[in-house]
């Protein structure tokens, strides 16, 4: 399977990358260490994480309040949104 990013979820990490690396050089980097990881987990085992709200399913990303909002395509994985859990819950995908 592929990874896809929309344009929110493309622009919703480089919002959170640039956030977290003004509070700390490298921070930014450890952040995108983790949505790495969260992503690896999710194209092993795509099914593993439960349907948030349909059709979208919901992992956690380790060490930071942030989440990754995802869909299963025919032949593709498609991130909507790398959600920060601190917003108002209305602006989920």
């Amino acid at each position: 399977m592929k990874l896809h990013y929309t344009n929110r979820a493309k622009n919703d990490l480089e919002l959170a990358f640039t956030w977290y690396e003004n509070q700390r050089h490298g921070l930014g980097l450890e952040f995108l260490d983790c949505v790495e990881a969260s992503l690896a987990t999710i194209m092993q085992m795509p099914l593993l994480f439960a349907e948030h709200h349909q059709p979208f399913r919901r992992t956690l990303i380790r060490r930071f309040p942030f989440s990754v909002f995802y869909t299963i395509e025919q032949d593709a994985i498609v991130v909507h949104a790398i959600f920060d859990n601190r917003q108002n819950p209305a602006k989920l995908p």
